[in-house]
């Protein structure tokens, strides 16, 4: 099963398990949002929405917040000595796809555990 979801002004196919990101959303790491603007529900039998499917949502857990790459703005007129240099970077959210949910159904997969480091064992010294 997959959706189309709406989510930034841009539009994403995902599955479970996708990863993917996004521009930045309110949902601290380690927790599960819910994405609501489901424009298409695909199976054997598609559903597409008017615009957006009724009941539908998808639920992602926030794996973490964090900025995108540098994009340098640079305008130049030549031969007028005239420079402007401009630069940004995206807030994204970084988020792994849980379940995809129909008729207003609840997410019942929680968050994952994290990962415990463990510490490799000092090797005596001779």
């Amino acid at each position: 099963m997959f959706a189309v979801i709406k989510t930034g002004g841009r539009q994403f196919r995902v599955v479970p398990n996708d990863v993917l990101e996004i521009g930045k959303i309110a949902g601290d790491v380690g927790t599960i949002v819910q994405l609501n603007e489901v424009l298409v529900l695909g199976s054997d039998t598609p559903v597409l929405g008017t615009p957006t499917v009724a009941g539908a949502s998808v639920a992602a857990e926030v794996l973490q917040h964090k900025r995108g790459p540098k994009v340098i703005a640079f305008k130049k007129r030549r031969r007028k000595n005239s420079r402007r240099k401009r630069g940004y970077r995206d807030e994204l959210t970084v988020l792994r796809i849980t379940e995809i949910l129909a008729d207003n159904a609840k997410p019942t997969i929680g968050p994952r555990p994290k990962r415990e480091k463990v510490a490799a064992p000092a090797e005596a010294a001779e």
